[in-house]
């Protein structure tokens, strides 16, 4: 796997190498839509998307694409204020966090828009997505309003 460009020449670290298999997960993203994988079999969701059941080892048309409902809480994170990597190097402080998805899994992500003494455990957030180059959109959330 080779990392995305980024402007100015070096290779980009936060971008994903899209292939057949995620394509469905990165074109819903840039319509602001978050897909999830479900497995019929044994009618559990997982994240990240793998084409089998992490659970059951189901796979094939057992295990399809879902749309998730965006609701998550905040289940742990970190105040990134060093990363020498680009270009997370502009995006310092940002929060890396943990998610639990309101169908299950738990997601790794950023939280935005959200002071770093406002951060709890628990608290509710709603997925959003940062637009990125080539049409791609990174998955992020948000505290949700009450």
């Amino acid at each position: 796997m080779t990392p995305a460009p980024q402007p100015g020449g070096g290779p980009r670290f936060d971008l994903p190498d899209v292939d057949e298999f995620t394509r469905p997960y990165w074109d819903a993203a840039a319509e602001g839509r978050l897909l999830l994988r479900h497995c019929a079999a044994c009618d559990r969701t997982h994240h990240y998307p793998r084409e089998f059941c992490p659970y059951c080892w189901a796979d094939g048309d057992t295990v399809r694409w879902q749309e998730a409902e965006g609701p998550a809480t905040l289940y742990t994170w970190s105040v990134v204020h060093r990363n020498d990597l680009p270009p997370f190097g502009g995006r310092v402080p940002y929060v890396a966090a943990v998610v639990d998805l309101a169908e299950g899994p738990r997601m790794m992500t950023e939280v935005i828009d959200c002071a770093e003494a406002d951060l709890r455990i628990g608290m509710p957030l709603t997925v959003a997505f940062r637009p990125e180059t080539g049409g791609l959109s990174v998955p992020v959330f948000r505290p949700r309003a009450a």
